[in-house]
């Protein structure tokens, strides 16, 4: 497939750019923590597009939220020409499904209600064909194999962990596939800078808890543009230098962090940041694929800064503890 031009996605970027008036802005954010009554979130929620919750409470919350999610991938759909692009953030919800599946499975529990909207698969039919052992053929050879395997890995180890680092590696993997056949190198890039984002995490995790150097490579996946066998190699001290120029704030933090200075809430915060300011160059671009892959990836951390601001709320935690939580916004 030819890469599309920019001008391919003149259409739905000028959409788009409309629609990211209705985006959470840190204003917004603010007011949902200042917010007095329940009543303000709910009106807020629907000022930026949500299903207004019956109450605020978490099952409506998360109600509204995959609604609202559903509802976003089902009109890029019809309205972008590149199933590519939308795959990339889709595939995480499906091994989110395969590994509720394979874990409850394993504890002889009902999976339905772990089960997320989003993916590329219907949920529903994804646990009948998970339950009855064929997995129909819409579904990518590189999920079944993962899936089957995975579920072997558990029952014959007993360790659930394992069989998640098996499924991460198969769902960047995926990712990783689509972004490069959608040919475009902004969003290639970003699927490369998730991973490293990740190993990063991984390591930071590895060395703070004094884990084993055959753990740490189990967790490590490649694809990023850091090589995995130097990332398991490393200590503290080399962090910075290996991690390209996006991640060094983050891994200077953890190389801190290792030292016993610095917070995991910063490090993990600026992880997430530098992702964000990667996709903020996008809007620079007047149309192309990057509007559309912002716009994806703003929508993604809307839900994400939702649930940490609501469910703070609904848990009683101080504002302040809310806000250190808190992401870059992308608008």
């Amino acid at each position: 497939m030819a890469r599309k031009k920019d001008t391919d996605y003149a259409a739905i970027s000028a959409r788009l750019r409309v629609l990211e008036n209705r985006l959470l802005t840190r204003e917004r954010m603010e007011q949902l923590i200042e917010a007095r009554e329940d009543a303000e979130c709910i009106k807020l929620m629907a000022d930026c597009g949500y299903p207004e919750p019956a109450a605020l409470t978490l099952p409506e919350l998360e109600q509204s939220l995959a609604k609202a999610q559903g509802a976003l991938f089902a009109d890029l759909e019809k309205s972008l020409d590149d199933s590519d692009v939308l795959a990339v953030f889709r595939v995480k919800y499906d091994y989110h499904n395969a590994k509720a599946l394979i874990k409850s499975q394993a504890r002889d529990a009902d999976a339905a209600h772990l089960l997320v909207e989003g993916g590329r698969y219907d949920p529903k039919a994804l646990a009948e064909g998970f339950q009855n052992g064929t997995l129909d053929e819409t579904v990518s050879g590189p999920f079944q194999k993962a899936v089957w395997e995975a579920k072997e890995l558990l029952a014959t180890s007993s360790d659930p962990q394992q069989a998640d680092f098996l499924l991460d590696k198969a769902c960047y993997g995926e990712m990783l596939a689509y972004a490069k056949a959608a040919k475009s190198p902004f969003l290639t890039d970003y699927v490369k800078l998730t991973i490293d984002s990740l190993n990063l995490r991984s390591v930071v995790r590895a060395l703070r808890a004094q884990r084993g150097k055959e753990l740490l490579e189990a967790a490590l996946i490649p694809g990023g543009t850091v090589d995995t066998a130097a990332l398991a190699e490393t200590g503290a001290g080399g962090l910075v230098k290996l991690f390209p120029k996006e991640l060094q704030e983050a891994a200077a933090e953890g190389a801190a962090l290792l030292e016993g200075q610095g917070s995991m809430t910063a490090f993990e915060r600026l992880c997430d940041n530098a992702l964000a300011r990667y996709i903020q160059k996008a809007r620079r671009v007047p149309f192309g694929v990057e509007v559309v892959v912002g716009y994806l990836f703003a929508r993604q951390s809307e839900l994400t800064a939702l649930r940490i601001i609501l469910s703070g709320r609904l848990a009683g935690l101080p504002k302040e503890t809310i806000r250190e939580r808190l992401r870059e916004a992308y608008v």
